[in-house]
């Protein structure tokens, strides 16, 4: 089943915001996302807000149809909610589920309706995440006219048994066709994603993929250790003895290997889990997120953040596509951050990025940890902040701990 949604206050029928959390508006980056829920099958290791034909069957408003209708009706009842301060928008993502299973059309709409309601800037960064097997070379070429910039495709692996294992359905031969569709459509950037530590996966495997990924010249990387999420099919397959859990040695061996071959291939990494060709080629839309910078999540189970509120839609497709009919907030609930709680998730989020926490960012406890994890290698400081070795990524959360009472 897809993940559940944590508890928190009442949202408010309409939507409104605290003046205090507007007024915030217009310091930091404000961003989009996008959720499109659909997915062709559900992979057995994933835990998104995903639906598939079969779940959600003839259900009133759970149709990939008139999805694209009901998000622009949020992203109008977003710019209400906003008011009519200047606020173009920096970073779209589309995200899922299966964006591109809603076809260029609709994404293309629901992006119109973007730059309508709240304009785009100049250099806004448009992404898509798309599987090898969900766009053909005129889907991109209809994105990139649309005013896509940047798309993500959702690699995982190229061995086949390591596909199978994780219910991918893509043919892995089809990752460098995509690659070069994208190209020729005029495609500033293009990602990769891949998972590493899958049941099965030798390191033999994950060298493959990872030289497979860099064959294709990919402008930004994505690498992930495979985690087992409770509740999903992949959990109950470990948990029935069908597979057994990621080893956490195995995981370390393999992030090792990925930095090291893809430093030397010229990504370099900027997140802990993310690495570039050059600063340009960053997830621009990533960063928003991991710096506290403000966005609007739409659709079904999306999460929003601005200036210390945070909220989160309902689940259901079929709930969601009601409330917005009748003209009523999707927000299942949120939460109000105090000053303590922001800085908190800033040490967590800045920690991991190569551009470093600074050490004003901690409270006296933090910076009396200081000395000691620079003493065991496991972070660096440079210009007042704090940056983590190759060491201190593998133990980024044990790290975070000690900066953190």
């Amino acid at each position: 089943m897809p993940s559940s949604l944590p508890s928190g206050d009442p949202a408010p029928a309409d939507g409104a915001l605290p003046r205090s959390a507007l007024a915030e508006l217009g310091s930091r980056s404000f961003g989009v996302y996008v959720h499109v829920p659909f997915c062709t099958v559900r992979c057995g290791y994933c835990d998104f807000n995903t639906y598939t034909a079969a779940e959600l069957g003839d259900q009133p408003g759970a149709s990939r149809a008139s999805y694209a209708e009901a998000a622009i009706s949020e992203i109008r009842m977003a710019r209400r909610v906003l008011g009519d301060r200047d606020l173009p928008v920096d970073t779209v993502f589309f995200g899922g589920g299966t964006p591109t299973l809603l076809g260029s059309g609709d994404l293309a709409a629901v992006l119109a309706a973007v730059a309508a309601e709240f304009g785009l800037a100049p250099d806004a960064e448009v992404t898509t995440e798309a599987n090898p097997d969900s766009v053909a070379a005129w889907d991109l070429e209809a994105l990139r006219e649309a005013g896509f910039t940047r798309v993500s495709f959702g690699m995982q692996s190229a061995v086949d048994r390591v596909l199978r294992t994780l219910d991918r359905t893509h043919d892995p031969l089809r990752v460098p066709a995509v690659v070069d569709w994208s190209r020729a459509a005029g495609f500033a950037q293009v990602s990769l994603d891949l998972i590493y530590g899958t049941p099965g996966e030798s390191m033999a495997d994950w060298a493959t993929s990872l030289e497979v990924a860099l064959g294709c010249e990919p402008d930004h990387l994505s690498a992930y250790s495979l985690i087992v999420e409770p509740g999903t099919a992949l959990a109950r397959r470990v948990s029935r003895g069908e597979l057994p859990m990621p080893d956490d040695d195995d995981l370390a061996d393999k992030y090792l290997l990925a930095d090291r071959l893809l430093s030397g291939a010229g990504l370099e990494w900027y997140e802990v889990s993310n690495w570039a060709r050059d600063r340009s080629a960053r997830c621009r839309h990533n960063e928003l997120y991991w710096t506290g910078s403000h966005w609007w999540g739409v659709g079904p189970g999306a999460h929003s953040h601005v200036g210390g509120v945070r909220w989160w839609n309902v689940k259901h497709p079929a709930a969601y596509a009601e409330r917005i009919a009748s003209g009523v907030s999707p927000a299942a609930a949120r939460e109000t951050l105090d000053p303590e709680s922001r800085r908190v998730e800033r040490v967590l989020l800045e920690i991991r990025l190569r551009d470093g926490l600074p050490v004003l960012a901690l409270d006296a406890h933090g910076r009396g940890a200081v000395a000691d994890l620079v003493a065991r290698g496991l972070v660096e400081l440079a210009t007042e902040r704090l940056v983590l070795t190759a060491e201190g990524r593998l133990l980024a959360d044990a790290v975070v701990r000690d900066l953190l009472p």
